[in-house]
């Protein structure tokens, strides 16, 4: 008995700091290369261990400008590019995957799990998804449209999966029955009761979705032919034909990209209140 009190008075004194340090190591290991990458991004050197010479935004310069080694056009025009290419699959990983995600959360029927598991499953690796639209649609390959289709093909099971989630947290029989009961009809019911009341996954769901959309590499790589170049396409060039100070301005304008992005999303999302019924 005593000595069980004190393995658990041991356990109580130092556990949490333990789980706090473990946490707090993991963090700085995961973040410290992000945080190089960055501060290394106005260094004008680096010899040795740490990057020398700042300030200087000369690297930045030479990727927003275009004149960089690797940089075949300006990063505005890439960043904007690849931005438009992400939000359309986001748009139709929306109108396609929030249904999905709500009847296999809210109906029992025939074929209801094979359905979830095609949803939730990457229909195909991105090189993979890349070959099969040269050889079948060489025509569409060439523009962006194949682009938006292939990125919402990849991405699409982490949409379904974060809004999946949020409407299996919610009881939508009882959700619908009451919206119903006060006259609202069940286009209206699913489109200002049910969505809003998913909107924690949606985000969530968009902002994942977003991110690995705007920097697919496999598949842009293999269905990119000429014009602006995606996202990745761009790093891509910077990183294996530049300095590798220039490619840490690259890489760091990606990083700034998605955090103001993920900030937007986030704005967006709670912004208002969730009606309730």
């Amino acid at each position: 008995m005593t000595e069980r009190f004190q393995q658990g008075s041991l356990s109580a004194r130092f556990g949490r700091p333990v789980v706090t340090l473990v946490l707090v190591l993991t963090l700085v290991f995961l973040a410290f290369p992000v945080v190089m990458t960055f501060v290394s991004s106005f260094a004008s050197d680096w010899f040795g261990v740490f990057p020398s010479g700042f300030v200087t935004v000369q690297n930045w310069e030479d990727v927003i400008v275009g004149t960089g080694v690797g940089a075949d056009v300006a990063v505005g025009s890439s960043l904007a590019y690849s931005t438009g290419l992400a939000l359309g699959g986001v748009v139709i990983n929306l109108i396609v995957g929030v249904p999905i995600a709500y009847a296999v959360a809210r109906y029992d029927f025939w074929g209801r799990d094979w359905v979830n598991v095609f949803a939730i499953l990457p229909l195909a690796p991105g090189i993979i998804l890349g070959v099969a639209f040269l050889r079948t649609y060489p025509d569409l390959s060439t523009s962006g449209i194949a682009l938006i289709i292939g990125y919402s093909l990849l991405k699409a099971p982490y949409m379904v999966m974060a809004v999946q989630s949020s409407f299996q947290s919610m009881d939508l029989q009882q959700i619908e029955e009451s919206a119903r009961s006060l006259g609202a009809s069940w286009p209206r019911t699913f489109l200002t009761v049910i969505v809003p009341n998913a909107r924690t996954g949606i985000i969530a769901g968009s902002i994942i979705s977003w991110t690995l959309a705007a920097a697919e590499f496999n598949f842009s790589y293999i269905v990119y032919s000429r014009g602006t170049p995606p996202l990745a396409i761009f790093l891509f060039n910077n990183i294996t034909n530049a300095s590798f100070l220039n490619a840490a301005a690259a890489v760091s304008v990606f990083f700034l990209l998605i955090a103001l992005v993920t900030i937007t999303l986030q704005i967006v999302g709670n912004r208002g209140t969730i009606r309730r019924v």
